[in-house]
């Protein structure tokens, strides 16, 4: 049975709701998620295609390179300023979605963790979480 994931930003003008399973949970400990979270890593749950997601409200949208090169652009809410969601530029079809802008947040089950190379000793994670350098093939 496919769960339901529903979430938004802070103030509720942006909702989505998934009715697909994610392709991975991860945290990203990479220079932007840390620079953007504004804390040591950002977490996702990454699904590989938009089949089953609805959207509503009105996003804004930056995009930026990551650690990798790849671009990608981050969606956020233009009157409270969370961050909802990110696109994959070589990718668009993929989306992201923060752990945080989840109903349910329990729903983030976290498997594993990408650009462990750029973490800090004081943003300690499940060290049973698969670690990766920079992020896997």
């Amino acid at each position: 049975m496919t769960r339901r994931y529903a979430g938004g930003c802070a103030c509720g003008a942006v909702r989505y709701e998934i009715t697909s399973e994610p392709a991975v949970s991860l945290h990203c400990q990479c220079l932007h998620c840390q620079k953007r979270s504004g804390t040591g890593h950002s977490s996702y749950l990454v699904f590989p295609q938009r089949d089953g997601v609805t959207m509503s409200g009105e996003t804004k949208t930056w995009r930026v390179a990551g650690d990798s090169g790849q671009e990608k652009d981050h969606a956020f809410c233009p009157a409270c300023g969370a961050p909802v969601y990110l696109t994959f530029v070589p990718n668009p079809a993929m989306l992201a979605v923060h752990a945080g802008s989840l109903d349910d947040p329990a729903q983030f089950e976290p498997q594993l963790v990408t650009y462990g190379v750029r973490g800090h000793a004081w943003d300690t994670l499940d060290a049973a979480l698969a670690k990766f350098e920079r992020m896997p093939e």
